[in-house]
């Protein structure tokens, strides 16, 4: 019964491309996080959804050098832009989708981040908390609420929840290493 219900991985992803109008179904999805109390201990996580699964040995955690306090716009900044600047000196194809833990401030860093790279038309999406309203870069205008119990919706709370998972789980182990 539930295999009949869990539409396939190839069905998820042409929605989500015909849902936030991609140019193209979204192989690799990867997904950015802040995790922080008060500004200290700052630090950022990337989570891997590829093919229809989550790729924990493709997980990044990232050390937030910059003293931004709790400035999470620009913690933001910084872990995209180190993460894409390594992709592009090792010259390694980007993802499909970069999706954004928060609304439009952290996508709007996001993409100041890719701006400064000069890496243009990369497909990037932020998902606020509470409301579930998805924002996507160029279209912030027209935001896209998704149906409640769309298997779409479904996945993509599912890839933010593994993203802050992981994010307040390192951010715990780095305030007890301090500690």
């Amino acid at each position: 019964r539930f295999r009949v219900l869990q539409p396939s991985a190839k069905a998820i992803t042409e929605a989500l491309e015909s849902a936030l109008t991609l140019p193209a179904p979204p192989k690799r999805i990867e997904s950015f996080d802040i995790s922080h109390i008060q500004g200290s201990d700052t630090v950022a996580s990337m989570v891997v959804w590829e093919n229809g699964g989550m790729k924990k040995s493709q997980y990044r955690k990232f050390i937030i050098r910059g003293e931004w306090g709790n400035d999470d716009f620009a913690s933001m900044r910084e872990a995209v832009g180190r993460r894409y600047q390594r992709l592009l000196a090792e010259k390694a194809a980007m993802p499909g989708l970069i999706l954004i833990d928060g609304g439009l401030g952290q996508l709007r860093a996001a993409a100041e981040a890719l701006e400064k790279l000069e890496i243009i038309n990369q497909p990037v999406a932020a998902i606020a908390k509470k409301e579930e309203i998805l924002y996507v870069l160029g279209q912030e205008d027209e935001p896209i609420r998704l149906p409640r119990h769309s298997p779409l919706l479904h996945l993509i709370q599912q890839i933010r929840d593994e993203t802050h998972r992981f994010a307040v789980t390192f951010h715990r182990q780095r305030r007890s290493q301090r500690t």
